[in-house]
């Protein structure tokens, strides 16, 4: 406890707490459409594809939303870009209400769910900004549990879907992002760790580094398979199963509710221990995990609990991975973080489109949970051939933070000639 309150006090609670609630809305809100699946697939009578075409768009968009958001952040604030974007939410919920009578406006409904997803950077540059290196972890861990939203949203929805009506859930929610927006007014502060004199291109250079890709495509697993399985899992227990659509909600909770959770303890174990040591680690259990998920369709109780031990690795490697953001970019955290969140979300996207296309035409779902699995097993081995390079140059060994500021992001300033003696 003591150290708990050593940590609150190195940086800002209620900016911490603010950034928080505000992730954990956002996240409610861009599953909807996944919470409300079951509901929406009847009203439509949507095939396995199609099904995976309308979950996987808000997404894609949200991702796609994500690095603008966080340039946007670099020169209005954070604070004010959070306050721009909760504002779209309520006017995207209001066409969701009043609006969405096809297919096609469903597809339309996806991308404006997408403003929602837009948040992840953003929030965890605001939250971790007022703490220092050695505690930006934990700080990001904290913020980044507000991927409880999810397990909120499955766990809520589908009982409001089923009383009033699914599209009166949009209703519900444009009244609902009203609180993080009043929190964020009154007790959020603006982090003084921007170099508000840096050049666009110094801003967005983590794009043009392998660093910043291999961390994405890191994400695209950790995250991405967070998103897109959170996403998925109603339409999977409802279908595979037969269980009830409150039912679908409440089992995909346990798992979603369960790797927000651990997320947190992901950001403090990778400060201690090393974010790259803790993501080793976290992706073999997700490739045995979800391989193991695929074969056991027949048991509802033994895919959750599977589903369970996958979401808490997922939710680790969340917190693991940007444990390191800060520690090699950190000047550039909410754009990096945001260009990471974005392209980590796409590969979001892909699990609700590759289960939908493996049962409609390869007649089950266990070869998307296969192909997740090896893409898993892919990002190890090329996490562990790039942090010989990461572990010499901005972190210590295992990916822990440096207790001397690192030089990634610095200038090159050539050495200074020597003048002649007289």
């Amino acid at each position: 406890m003591s150290s708990f309150k050593t940590f609150l006090h190195s940086g800002h609670g209620p900016t911490l707490f603010a950034s928080f609630l505000y992730f954990s809305f956002s996240c409610c809100i861009w599953v909807l459409n996944g919470a409300m699946a079951p509901f929406i697939g009847e009203t439509f009578d949507l095939s396995p594809a199609q099904k995976g075409l309308m979950l996987s768009v808000p997404i894609i968009a949200g991702a796609l939303m994500r690095f603008p958001l966080g340039i946007l952040s670099q020169y209005i604030g954070r604070k004010n870009a959070t306050l721009v974007e909760m504002g779209l939410i309520a006017v995207a919920m209001l066409f969701g209400f009043f609006f969405v009578k096809s297919f096609n406006d469903l597809l339309a409904m996806g991308v404006l769910l997408g403003i929602a997803g837009a948040s992840f950077g953003v929030a965890l540059s605001l939250g971790s900004g007022w703490f220092p290196p050695q505690h930006k972890g934990l700080a990001m861990g904290l913020v980044g549990a507000g991927n409880v939203g999810t397990a909120v949203s499955v766990l809520v929805a589908p009982p409001l879907a089923q009383w009033l009506g699914w599209q009166a859930v949009y209703g519900v929610a444009a009244g609902a992002i009203l609180v993080p927006m009043i929190v964020m007014i009154v007790f959020a502060k603006e982090p003084p760790d921007v170099d508000s004199h840096a050049s666009f291109r110094a801003h967005i250079a983590c794009l043009f580094e392998k660093d910043g890709w291999v961390f994405s495509l890191i994400y695209g697993v950790t995250f991405g398979g967070f998103i897109g399985l959170t996403t998925f899992l109603p339409s999977y227990y409802y279908d595979q199963f037969g269980v009830s659509k409150v039912q679908a909600g409440q089992l995909t909770m346990l798992a979603a509710f369960m790797g927000a959770a651990v997320r947190i303890v992901g950001g403090w174990i990778s400060d201690r221990w090393g974010g790259v040591n803790t993501l080793t680690v976290v992706l073999l259990v997700v490739a045995v995990g979800l391989v193991l998920v695929g074969i056991s369709s027949g048991s509802l109780a033994l895919t959750t609990l599977l589903l369970i031990l996958c979401f808490a690795a997922l939710g680790a490697g969340n917190g693991a991975l940007f444990q390191l953001v800060p520690l090699r970019w950190p000047t550039s955290t909410a754009v990096a973080g945001s260009m990471i969140g974005e392209i980590g979300a796409l590969g979001g996207g892909l699990v609700p489109n590759a289960m939908g296309l493996s049962k409609q035409y390869l007649g089950s779902y266990v070869w998307g949970f296969v192909f997740f699995g090896a893409l898993s097993l892919v990002m190890l081995g090329v996490m562990r051939v790039m942090q010989i390079r990461w572990t010499r140059t901005w972190a210590e060994k295992g990916g822990r933070a440096r207790t001397s500021p690192h030089t990634a992001d610095a200038k090159y300033v050539p050495p200074a000639r020597k003048t002649a003696r007289p």
